[in-house]
């Protein structure tokens, strides 16, 4: 498809904005796929400006991919899932800030996620990445555990990982553990010195000590038993999620994130037993949302028309 595109013809994009990139993904009226694009971090703790700047240019690469010109983003209906939407003030800012779109809904990243894991049916999604969080959408009401951020949740999360992995080598190091391979390569990495590990952690975010779970899961798979307590333990927490959602009702549950396959192995096997496949992405999720809004928002007009021709 080249060239512009006609406002009665309608496309719509779906965009996944995260803390490490930006995806967004363009489809047709019938479910087609046109193109993809990808940008930088798109969380709002980086500011509406520079969420609303990886948008439009994952957008704007997603319609050079689809081989349309950049103003046939002025035609699209955008879903746009966004991490860190529910801090407060965030989502005005949003609403009041311009965007290129025909029109545009915009909605947590998880919710996005949710959507796309069941195509848009009743279901939950644990995710399990730097963060975690449990969701399930259930009769188009939001039901939500955990995930209000490190360190005071997140929960089996990757930066939660790597925190209990330091604080155990650090006591490793006093002589209050056993010392184990873990905390050894944990400790060499920081020269041997404890205060070089506490000058590091005043300085260090979330992403940061989850950079510490592969290798914490890689001393897990070889039988460290520091390292399997803390796998263990992060699996089990990462378990009550899944079960907090299923008893909310959610008819299924899907686990997400980069650690879902790292972490798979490790859970309980009643877990394991109730956690289904994801179906689709978060972009898929998004692309939903927003031919959601665009129905509602027709439906409204024909009403309106109806209404005044009356």
């Amino acid at each position: 498809m080249n060239g512009s595109v006609s406002r009665d013809y309608r496309l719509f994009i779906g965009v996944d904005g995260g803390g490490t990139s930006c995806r967004a993904r363009i489809e047709d009226e019938s479910g087609r796929y046109l193109g993809a694009g990808l940008a930088g971090a798109a969380t709002t703790r980086l500011g509406i400006d520079n969420v609303m700047a990886a948008v439009t240019r994952a957008s704007l690469a997603a319609a050079a991919d689809a081989g349309v010109d950049p103003d046939a983003l002025g035609g699209m209906h955008a879903g746009i899932g966004l991490a860190g939407i529910g801090r407060k003030g965030a989502l005005d800012e949003l609403l009041r800030h311009e965007h290129p779109f025909r029109s545009v809904v915009y909605a947590n990243d998880a919710v996005i996620a949710c959507l796309g894991a069941h195509g848009g049916r009743d279901g939950g999604i644990v995710i399990a990445g730097t963060g975690s969080i449990g969701l399930a959408l259930l009769n188009g009401v939001e039901m939500r555990i955990g995930g209000y951020g490190f360190p005071i949740s997140d929960e089996g999360s990757g930066a939660e990982i790597g925190l209990q992995a330091i604080r155990a080598a650090l006591r490793a190091h006093d002589g209050r553990l056993t010392s184990t391979p873990l905390a050894v390569d944990l400790m060499a990495r920081f020269g041997n010195d404890p205060y070089a590990v506490v000058a590091w952690s005043e300085r260090a975010t979330a992403t940061d000590y989850a950079s510490f779970a592969p290798r914490v899961f890689q001393h897990a798979e070889e039988g460290d038993p520091l390292a399997m307590q803390i796998v263990t333990n992060a699996a089990r927490q990462v378990g009550r999620l899944v079960q907090g959602l299923k008893e909310f009702g959610a008819p299924r549950v899907s686990l997400l994130g980069g650690l879902a396959v790292p972490l798979s192995g490790w859970l309980e096997a009643d877990i394991k037993h109730v956690i289904t496949p994801a179906e689709h992405d978060a972009m898929a999720g998004a692309v939903l949302l927003a031919r959601r809004q665009a129905a509602c928002a027709q439906s409204r007009e024909t009403a309106a028309s109806d209404f005044a021709g009356a």
